[in-house]
């Protein structure tokens, strides 16, 4: 089964495990997304496994049937809302999980459904004459199979030949990660504290593009985004000039050459984003439809100035530099780096 996370975690009991083997052994592929909190299943689909058939399950409440909706930022899907088992693993089974089947669905080409493990307020207005629905984090910490409702993420990078990650579900996997993990509160900024949303400053080459201010974390947007006036600054100072065919800009192999280090100061550690961590992976641009060979820059333009409370959105694109934790015991976001931080893959 494919699917889309939309944020994941590792299970005390037994060593982390590459998400493909937290999943049925076959059928489907699923996704996780941070700024969602639905489990959602897209398609119909043969009962070989509860929580992939066609009607897996019981309606949420047995007298009626409830009615879901969810919009993304690539996509939807409306359809009912059933409760059933989900196996992540042998040990990460989840009981009266609720999960919406989508009788429609648009923006998810390639994948069977959405892993949401954002905040449980996302869910809110998602299913009719229901207040929340608990997410699949929610559910295994209140039934006790993890101790902390916690979430580690671990890519290697989509350039590389192994590209896989893994999910850490309740607890962090310190093999995943080099030296200290750097916590930060989730912000209170609003629109960003009703994500997994931190407060940040970025620099370029040492310079200031993006004083401290609130953003999201999100595994679901593929690139980095930043205020208007952050991302002119970086324009501006890379040189890159705005690709009409990508959308992003493109650079020369000399400015690529004399491209700084990004910088990001989050809880007071700086983590950065190296010159090749700063490009798209040349072998994935007839991904985007973009030149065989030539460069294009993954920061982009968020739409808005700074000032909104939602000033950036560190993307994939960062995300898989970095191993990642969203603490929802502690309201925190953590950060450290991999091996891969400093790949050159790109």
């Amino acid at each position: 089964m494919a699917a889309i996370l939309c944020t994941g975690a590792n299970f005390l009991a037994k060593p982390t495990e590459p998400l493909l083997r937290f999943l049925p052994g076959r059928g489907f592929s699923m996704g996780w997304h941070h700024t969602s909190a639905a489990y959602s299943i897209f398609g119909t689909t043969t009962p070989e496994y509860s929580w992939t058939a066609t009607r897996p399950g019981t309606p949420l409440f047995p007298c009626e049937s409830l009615f879901a909706s969810v919009s993304y930022g690539s996509g939807s899907f409306s359809g009912e809302e059933y409760t059933d088992t989900v196996t992540l693993s042998d040990s990460l089974v989840i009981t009266g999980q609720s999960i919406g089947v989508a009788s429609s669905a648009t923006g998810f080409s390639g994948v069977d459904g959405i892993l949401g493990i954002g905040p449980v307020a996302l869910t809110s207005g998602t299913v009719s004459n229901t207040d929340t629905v608990p997410t699949v984090t929610d559910n295994l910490y209140s039934a006790g199979t993890i101790n902390t409702e916690v979430i580690g993420i671990y890519y290697v990078p989509a350039a590389e030949s192994d590209a896989t990650g893994t999910l850490d579900f309740g607890a962090t996997d310190d093999s995943q990660y080099t030296g200290d993990i750097t916590y930060t509160p989730v912000t209170s900024t609003s629109p960003a504290s009703g994500y997994w949303g931190i407060d940040q400053s970025i620099s370029y080459g040492g310079s200031t593009i993006l004083e401290s201010t609130a953003g999201i974390v999100d595994t679901g947007t593929t690139l980095l985004l930043l205020a208007s006036d952050a991302f002119s600054k970086y324009e501006k100072a890379t040189g890159g000039t705005l690709d009409s065919t990508t959308g992003l800009l493109k650079i020369t192999s000399s400015q690529y050459s004399a491209l700084s280090d990004l910088d990001f100061n989050i809880g007071g550690t700086t983590f950065t984003l190296n010159a090749n961590a700063q490009i798209w992976p040349r072998s994935l641009n007839s991904q985007i439809g973009g030149e065989s060979g030539s460069i294009y820059l993954i920061a982009s333009d968020i739409g808005t100035n700074s000032g909104t409370g939602l000033d950036f959105i560190n993307g994939y694109a960062f995300l898989e530099r970095f191993y990642s934790v969203f603490d929802t015991t502690n309201s925190q976001v953590g950060f450290a780096t991999t091996q891969y931080t400093t790949s050159t893959s790109n």
